[in-house]
């Protein structure tokens, strides 16, 4: 499936109907689009997948069609409340994933505008509460790829400046490395309408704000996240993959990560990250191959901390105690003062 969730089949998706499929949630992580780095993070895959049932729970209560199904345990699935112990298999209702072709240097659609439902929409949705240090807003302002009409901003924004208003960015999902496009592109090599657009809008509008009320909870900021959708076959909106993780939001306590963000400021400091970012700027398709260093693992201390964050925040979120783990302001202490 990917760097860090593998992917089980039961049921291959039809035309008119989805399939049933499992992820497992591993402890492998990912930065920089780089795929599996060398350390695991214990426990990691258990309490990603508590915090994405916590989430996907809430968020059918609150009207949001998703493709969640339950967590597996003895092999059926099973909402939280059924649970022994934290588990690290999720099921779902399974779309289809339709690759987009490759023409030279580009990306051909069409495949798309043949499709009317039971796929996944191959786009990311970002949303922002706050441009955080690191948030890639700042990058593409400089290089000019990014304009402040395209966020609905009428000044420079400064790193750590929280947003009136969330800004909604999109990005694409099934190119080799995700590439932040415009929502005429989004639209365009999607086929979707401007309701469908408009509707995309809305519903990750309304699960920002589910999880940075679910995060505030627990003395979270939520800075930022990324949603992805799907179409059910009578091209009804599906919330898919895993939202309200810290593998696809940037959560903060008091201005620090709380998410992998903690292990991406460890290795910008490296020479690895150096030469993955020249490696993109020459090669935005093979950019991997020309990478000659290969990332260095993280300090013992650190990796055992960012473990204990992941399981200090699936028990605080669902308010129970899933892992033997310090409290989160305990375990947020320590990486403080390790980054």
């Amino acid at each position: 499936m990917g760097s860090v969730k593998d992917l089980i089949v039961l049921r291959e998706p039809q035309d008119d109907s989805a399939g049933v499929g499992r992820f497992i949630f591993s402890d492998r992580y990912s930065v920089f689009d780089w795929g599996e780095m060398p350390d695991h993070i214990v426990e990691k895959g258990k309490a990603t997948c508590i915090m994405a049932a916590y989430f996907f729970e809430k968020l059918e209560k609150s009207g949001i069609m998703t493709h969640y199904l339950g967590i597996v345990e003895d092999e059926k699935a099973r909402r939280l409340d059924e649970l022994k112990e934290p588990e690290d298999i999720m099921e779902f209702r399974l779309l289809k994933v339709i690759k987009p072709g490759i023409q030279g240097d580009t990306y051909d659609y069409s495949a798309y505008r043949k499709t009317r439902g039971n796929f996944l929409i191959p786009l990311e949705i970002i949303y922002r509460n706050s441009l955080p240090e690191g948030s890639s807003v700042f990058k593409r302002l400089k290089e000019g790829s990014l304009r402040l009409e395209d966020i609905g901003l009428k000044d420079i924004p400064h790193e750590g400046q929280v947003l009136d208003k969330p800004i909604l960015d999109v990005s694409t999902k099934l190119e080799v490395t995700d590439r932040y496009t415009t929502w005429d592109e989004a639209k365009e090599i999607s086929n979707l309408s401007d309701d469908e657009i408009d509707e995309i809008k809305s519903v990750t509008l309304q699960i920002d704000d589910l999880i940075t009320n679910e995060a505030k909870k627990i003395g979270l900021f939520n800075e930022d996240g990324k949603v992805e959708f799907g179409f059910d076959a009578e091209r009804n909106l599906m919330l898919v993959d895993t939202p309200g993780t810290l593998d696809e939001c940037r959560f903060t306590y008091d201005n620090l990560p709380v998410s992998k963000e903690v292990a991406r400021i460890y290795y910008r400091k490296t020479g690895w990250y150096k030469d993955v970012e020249f490696a993109k700027n020459q090669d935005r398709l093979n950019w991997k191959r020309s990478v000659k260093s290969s990332p260095p693992p993280l300090p013992e201390e650190l990796a055992d901390s960012i473990a204990l964050m992941y399981q200090a925040c699936a028990n605080e979120l669902t308010g129970r105690r899933w892992f033997d783990a310090p409290p989160i302001k305990e375990v947020l202490n320590t990486i403080r003062s390790l980054i």
